[in-house]
């Protein structure tokens, strides 16, 4: 009696599912929310350029909105900040020996130095400070770091109606050097705005950082010549180590300062600026702006997640 041996069907290969990437391709979606180019990320940031006049505008307009003075705030506050400084810088330690135009000199410093702190504070919290806008809507984000840089300048401008009155008050004429304000202001908007996004980043990763910042600025702020001469610091201090000399010259809160005061007061002259200026204030401009936008672009999909 022959057996019968049942012998197995030949095996067939059937061809592997299609990964998601390649269905997705297939059907022309792609990833939501994912990074686009950075050419790509330029053309979407200046399509929303009227969003973010707009909003910075708002945002300053809402600002002292429950206050009785308003607007008036805007340059209220660092008039205060200034005779603040003033009483004790000036007078209790002795400051202003040496410096003429010691208050021009001043308020000149505290309005531009006010300008870089409050927009690297605002940019911190710009990401962590908006999830509920980052969420919900489709934008570039650094519409945000970049929209509170512009409003820190026009509250700049607002508080700059006011020192010009302060500099015609103590007898320091209309020249045509104060032109030389409008790049040195462009120049620290350019820089502002790149810190702003970098410390968007951060803070919207550590948000704690928001809280260590004001001490961070406060320590720039003492290093940054806003109440005294640096100039007049360092040949009182010929024995400092040449680097320190040097870091304080380079410092870029005291090079956008001091170039406001030489555009502005007569009595601030060349010989008091740091060597090579405007190429050490471009550089800076550059240097952050660029590279604060990269760094901010490399992170934009990550943004309002978690």
């Amino acid at each position: 009696m022959s057996q019968v041996l049942d012998t197995p069907p030949p095996t067939t290969t059937a061809p592997a599912p299609a990964g998601l990437a390649d269905l997705a391709a297939r059907h022309g979606l792609s990833v939501s929310g994912a990074r686009p180019t950075l050419p790509q990320y330029v053309r979407e940031l200046w399509a929303r350029r009227h969003f973010i006049s707009a909003f910075s505008t708002a945002k300053l307009t809402a600002q002292y909105s429950q206050a009785k003075l308003g607007q008036v705030w805007q340059v209220l506050t660092p008039l205060l900040n200034a005779a603040v400084y003033y009483f004790i810088f000036g007078e209790l330690m002795g400051t202003s020996r040496g410096v003429q135009d010691y208050i021009p000199f001043l308020v000149t410093g505290v309005f531009i130095w006010t300008f870089t702190q409050s927009s690297i504070m605002a940019g911190t919290r710009a990401i962590s400070g908006n999830l509920g806008l980052v969420r919900a809507l489709h934008f570039p984000r650094a519409a945000l770091p970049i929209s509170f840089a512009l409003q820190q300048l026009q509250q700049l401008l607002f508080s700059m109606a006011a020192l010009v009155v302060i500099l015609l008050c103590f007898g320091i004429p209309v020249s045509a050097s104060w032109l030389l304000a409008v790049p040195a202001l462009v120049l620290q908007f350019t820089f502002n705005a790149g810190v702003a996004m970098v410390m968007a980043r951060m803070g919207a990763k550590t948000p704690d950082i928001a809280q260590l910042m004001p001490f961070v600025l406060r320590t720039w702020m003492y290093a940054s010549g806003v109440m005294f001469s640096i100039s007049h610091m360092m040949a009182a201090h010929k024995d400092w180590p040449s680097w320190l000399t040097s870091a304080m010259q380079a410092n870029p809160a005291a090079v956008y300062i001091d170039l406001m005061r030489f555009a502005l007061i007569d009595s601030f002259h060349a010989t008091q600026l740091p060597p090579h200026v405007w190429a050490l204030a471009t550089g800076w401009a550059l240097l952050a702006g660029v590279g604060g936008f990269i760094y901010f672009w490399k992170a934009e999909e990550t943004y309002g997640r978690g």
